[in-house]
């Protein structure tokens, strides 16, 4: 019989992880033995079809078009775990780090990966098998998430940019002129440059709204 929860998730199972773009994981094989090796009899998993389909992906209705014209979807895998007499369902996103996933970048392998990993984590979230890895794991990637968004989004720029000026007056006790004086501009045009930002959004957005347009009507229009 397997191990109840409680001891299931005090089990150390680093020593059975590897490590794959930063982040450490248990692969979807090595959590099986350990499901065996604390008292499971019967582990496996299979594809759920989508049954529109067939297939083992499941992909939004609608299309959308990113900023450089490329189609994409959201997809996702759905998988039946069995463990001894017990039936999970889960159901997850195919994942590119934290990268979308692109239409011209689907591939059988990620497919599969997205399956063993939703394997995984079903059983650190039913069994508490590798549950403190899987919260690691999240963490790291809502970092990933961060550091990604930080530097692509102006008004992220922005605030690193302030708080750097921040670190200036305050460590070098300096007033925004002194500082100003320190790159040899003036104060006006120092807040001429903070001013670019807020237009520069602005700006970005309005471009991307107008570009969004053109690409959906585009694709509208195919044959």
């Amino acid at each position: 019989m397997l191990k109840d929860y409680n001891e299931l998730r005090k089990i150390d199972v680093t020593p059975y992880c590897d490590l794959r773009d930063g982040i450490t994981y248990l692969p979807y094989n090595k959590c099986i033995d350990l499901l065996h090796e604390n008292g499971a009899e019967l582990v496996f998993f299979l594809p759920v079809p989508n049954p529109k389909t067939g297939g083992s992906l499941y992909e939004s209705e609608s299309a959308f078009l990113d900023k450089n014209g490329v189609q994409n979807r959201c997809y996702e895998t759905k998988i039946e775990i069995h463990i001894d007499d017990k039936i999970y369902y889960m159901q997850s996103p195919v994942m590119n780090g934290a990268n979308p996933v692109k239409d011209n970048s689907m591939s059988q392998q990620r497919v599969w990966n997205s399956m063993t990993r939703s394997f995984v984590k079903a059983v650190a979230m039913y069994t508490g098998l590798g549950f403190s890895l899987w919260l690691k794991e999240e963490e790291i990637e809502r970092k990933q998430q961060e550091t990604a968004d930080q530097y692509h989004d102006i008004r992220k720029v922005k605030e690193r940019v302030l708080q750097t000026l921040t670190a200036i007056q305050k460590e070098g006790n300096l007033t925004l002129e002194q500082t100003a004086i320190q790159m040899g501009r003036s104060a006006d045009e120092l807040n001429a440059w903070f001013k670019q930002y807020d237009i520069l959004f602005a700006v970005e957005n309005n471009l991307e709204h107008v570009l969004k347009k053109i690409r959906q009507d585009n694709y509208d229009k195919r044959p």
